[in-house]
């Protein structure tokens, strides 16, 4: 020191002292910034990685969710089209296609309009009716945001053919139930006056032994109230069929039966005859006396509607559609005549609906109403030209051991010519019967 003052070489000293231990100090703090901001980062790369897992996640539950959406809406059975805010179609799914009957290629990019007019569904009678003879209806709503911005449509195209049908067979059992009810009223109204007829004719026929003539006029009105007893049975037969007297029976004896029933008409037609039951349908519960009334009043249709002849098949077999029973069995009744026209396919279970001259127009409904008795539905299928199947789904319950039925007795021409003879000539057998 000089004078009490530091020299200059220790000042530089003091100087540079403070100097490293402000560059130390600074170091430090730099060092415990760079290690905070290393752990953070090392937290936010983690952090960054649970994000990027959680989004992953999302973006796989969103794809299997878009997958299981549009699984649920390809397996819908209603079609359904999405279009955009200008009507341009960006969706739609394969019953959509199935129900206008276009190719997917050709209704993506265009129009509702366009697109039912080249389905042909574009008429004004509801619903609409497709080229397969499908019923459709058709409905459009609007689609929106959840702020509610409008984002386009939806067209919703449902195939109401069944749903039809089953208000049509409601309309019709309604309709039918209030004329059965009428007929039934009727028929007994008028069986009494004609039993007192019946009584007085036989009264005549007895004290006009000696008057052949007018003996022949009381025969000719007992036949005629004979004639509309018959009629009444029917009339009465269709409105309340009695089918209470189910029991297990032959099918085969049935139809054997019905067939013996039906021999006066097979005698006049060159009709050949084909059985063929399935040997698991080899019994059948029912009325045998109705059963044996369908299977007739079909044999007898069948065979007029082959002037010309042809092939009269009758099937059965196990059928596992559900009926009222549990496991049911089929009976068809074919022919290949001349077919039911389609106006006409509607309303032959009508009844007093007839084609021709001589009918009562009551065979087919009877028919209807005893099936319906024995809580099973009969359906038609036919081709002008190529000939009509009758359908007969049954529940056919089970017992322990098969009940048989008497055979009917033979029914014989005026020629003395056995009918069960008859049909035995008529029936093919063997190789050609299982075809």
């Amino acid at each position: 020191m000089m004078n009490g003052h530091p020299v200059p070489a220790q000042m530089d000293s003091d100087l540079l002292h403070e100097a490293f231990r402000s560059f130390d100090d600074a170091a430090a703090t730099l060092q415990q910034s760079y290690q905070t901001l290393t752990s953070r980062l090392e937290q936010l790369d983690v952090e960054l990685a649970d994000r990027n897992e959680a989004l992953r996640k999302n973006l796989r539950v969103n794809e299997e969710l878009r997958e299981h959406l549009t699984a649920i809406v390809e397996s819908l059975s209603t079609g359904l089209l999405v279009m955009d805010e200008a009507g341009t179609i960006t969706r739609c799914n394969q019953a959509g296609t199935q129900l206008l009957g276009l190719p997917h290629e050709q209704i993506i990019g265009r129009s509702l309009a366009t697109c039912l007019k080249d389905a042909h569904l574009d008429g004004d009678v509801y619903p609409l009716t497709t080229q397969q003879g499908a019923a459709v209806s058709l409905s459009q709503r609007a689609l929106q945001t959840s702020d509610g911005r409008q984002a386009g449509s939806l067209a919703l195209i449902q195939d109401v053919t069944a749903m039809r049908e089953l208000e049509d067979r409601l309309q019709r059992r309604n309709r039918l139930a209030a004329m059965g009810e009428m007929v039934g009223r009727i028929a007994h109204e008028i069986r009494n006056p004609l039993g007192s007829i019946e009584l007085f004719a036989s009264m005549l026929r007895r004290d006009l032994h000696d008057a052949p003539a007018m003996r022949g006029y009381a025969e000719h009105i007992s036949s005629s109230v004979h004639m509309m007893n018959r009629l009444l049975t029917n009339l009465l037969l269709y409105t309340k069929p009695d089918c209470s007297h189910r029991e297990r029976h032959e099918t085969e004896v049935l139809m054997l039966n019905a067939l013996t029933l039906a021999a006066h008409a097979v005698a006049g037609a060159r009709v050949d005859i084909r059985l063929d039951v399935n040997p698991l349908a080899s019994h059948m519960w029912c009325d045998a006396g109705q059963m044996k009334q369908v299977l007739l009043n079909l044999i007898l249709n069948s065979i007029h509607a082959m002037p010309n002849g042809g092939t009269l098949t009758l099937s059965a077999r196990p059928t596992a559609e559900a009926t009222s029973g549990g496991a049911g069995i089929c009976l068809s009744v074919s022919d290949t005549g001349i077919g039911i026209p389609a106006a006409q396919r509607s309303r032959i279970f009508d009844p007093f609906f007839t084609t021709r001259d001589e009918g009562t127009g009551l065979g087919l409904a009877i028919v209807h109403a005893i099936v319906e008795g024995h809580r099973g539905r009969i359906d038609v299928e036919s081709e002008d030209g190529r000939g009509t199947t009758f359908t007969i789904v049954l529940p056919n319950h089970h017992t322990t051991s098969p009940l048989p039925i008497q055979a009917s007795p033979d029914l014989s021409f005026s020629e003395g010519y056995p009918a069960s003879e008859l049909i035995a000539e008529r029936l093919l057998v063997g190789e050609e019967t299982s075809a």
